[in-house]
């Protein structure tokens, strides 16, 4: 039922990661001086079954537990990259798109 809503999501999801990949690739000598301490990645990594063997209810809850746990991760790890501005800028923005993923699936 909700199949365009998860399609925009994936959608958005390899848009974040280019997001990413381009801050990273910008920023790197300034990363690679100004350590990130006290963020371990460790808390957000989960192994994922693929959706072909969820149910509608399971997909739904997989889909806001996942969101939940990205939305958690960009705005912790943009907390710790203070001292880089622009780096913490990009994953606040791709924070707050999760927590706008967050607010779709609630209304469902």
């Amino acid at each position: 039922d909700h199949k365009q809503l998860f399609e925009q999501f994936a959608a958005d999801a390899k848009k974040n990661i280019k997001t990413v990949q381009r801050t990273r690739r910008e920023n790197v000598t300034e990363m690679i001086l100004e350590p990130v301490k006290d963020f371990v990645r460790a808390p957000f990594c989960e192994d994922c079954q693929g959706a072909d063997s969820l149910g509608a209810a399971e997909a739904l809850e997989t889909a806001k537990r996942l969101e939940n746990r990205a939305f958690r991760y960009y705005t912790e790890a943009a907390e710790k990259i203070k001292a880089q501005p622009e780096v913490a800028r990009a994953l606040k923005t791709v924070g707050k798109k999760r927590k706008a993923h967050i607010d779709k699936l609630a209304d469902l």
